[in-house]
């Protein structure tokens, strides 16, 4: 799955060749870097030209959407539909 620095998500256009994402991002090392030899960028969530970047496959996490339906639940239960 080879990115390039301009690569977006096609659903949502987020910016893919980032440090959040890559494989080498470990907010445990200093500037959030296992790799030694990287030069890592000021801004992690934006594209950058680092060339030591790999794309993680599970740097994606679906959101917890649970909270927020069961405050939907408990408020059309409280007010109803009023569709």
């Amino acid at each position: 799955m080879p990115l390039s620095r301009i690569s977006e998500c096609l659903a949502c256009r987020a910016e893919l060749h980032v440090c959040r994402l890559c494989a080498f991002f470990d907010t445990r090392k200093a500037e959030n870097c296992s790799e030694q030899r990287a030069d890592p960028p000021k801004d992690k969530q934006r594209a950058n030209f680092c060339e030591f970047f790999q794309p993680r496959s599970d740097a994606w996490q679906a959101p917890d959407h649970s909270a927020a339906d069961q405050a939907k639940d408990a408020l059309q239960k409280l007010f109803g539909n009023k569709s």
